[in-house]
């Protein structure tokens, strides 16, 4: 176990957690989308929507009969240029641990059978259940600092440039011009169902992805408070208030650290704090706004 974590950490800065979220995520959203989707006859936005539509029409164009779901492995191939970018524009490890989420999804969308027939009649149910678990799929992949490619990788990049962007803002915006596609190839009914089920999923990967959500935390410490203060500068890149007070029950003087973190941050601020003071205690507040010079970091 020590050893897969030290490989993981030294190729991709990740521990064993990270991984078993990545490949868990990649999981839910295959799942979500071979069970309550395709079965359907709806379609993904992104570039896995355009490998959906490739494979729908190679497929009828040849009358091919396969065993098994192609889609994956055409949004595999799409996604090689696009990881190129993530190489370039975001980092060499986010680049390595989308690779292998990519590759994760890959193989779960191609081995997991589409039943032939959609588990529940309701069209309506399986949209909310697709959209729900598919936001969840991704929101997990990216919480891992990595992704499963396509659009992800194009928010990431502009969201890096722009703090009032987010992944799931830019991927529904995109996914609105393949939807016009889709309608005009496949029906009205078809393309607003499939809209339904790409709006859910970018709620839940915009509520599910750890660096979207703002909170902040006021951590109470009798010691002087640079240990914590420190360790937010340098192990999480943000910066922090702190106060002196008095405390109302026996006059002894307290420091209150105060800072705006992501729920990531503060995540990895919760594991630390015993270490950092044994006896601070600390409050925070997840969901709050921020605006001004807040940085938003997508991947680390």
């Amino acid at each position: 176990m020590k050893k897969i974590d030290q490989f993981l950490h030294k190729t991709f800065r990740w521990n064993l957690k990270d991984l078993i979220k990545a490949i868990t995520g990649a999981l839910v959203y295959a799942l979500a989308i071979n069970i309550f989707i395709v079965p359907n006859s709806l379609y993904n936005g992104g570039i896995l929507g355009i490998s959906q539509l490739l494979r729908t029409i190679i497929t009828t164009t040849f009358n091919l009969d396969l065993n098994i779901d192609i889609a994956g492995i055409i949004n595999f191939i799409i996604n090689i240029p696009l990881l190129f970018i993530a190489y370039k524009v975001i980092s060499k490890t986010f680049f390595g641990r989308t690779v292998v989420c990519v590759c994760f999804t890959t193989i779960f969308l191609t081995i997991i059978p589409i039943p032939e027939k959609a588990l529940i009649d309701d069209l309506l149910t399986n949209v909310l259940i697709g959209g729900i678990l598919c936001g969840l799929g991704s929101g997990k992949l990216l919480s891992s600092h990595g992704s499963g490619g396509g659009t992800d990788i194009i928010g990431i990049a502009l969201s890096m440039k722009n703090r009032n962007l987010s992944v799931g803002k830019i991927g529904g915006t995109i996914n609105l011009f393949i939807y016009v596609i889709c309608g005009i190839l496949y029906g009205i009914p078809t393309m607003i169902y499939s809209i339904i089920y790409a709006v859910i999923g970018s709620l839940v990967v915009d509520n599910t992805h750890e660096q979207n959500v703002v909170s902040y935390v006021m951590i109470f410490t009798k010691k002087m408070p640079d240990t914590i203060t420190e360790f937010i500068k340098k192990e999480l890149n943000r910066d922090a208030t702190v106060w002196e007070g008095t405390g109302a029950y026996n006059k002894t003087k307290t420091y209150i650290c105060y800072s705006a973190l992501s729920k990531y941050e503060v995540q990895k601020l919760e594991r630390n704090i015993k270490h950092l003071d044994k006896e601070a205690f600390m409050i925070k507040n997840e969901g709050v706004g921020v605006d001004g010079n807040f940085q938003k970091y997508l991947v680390n």
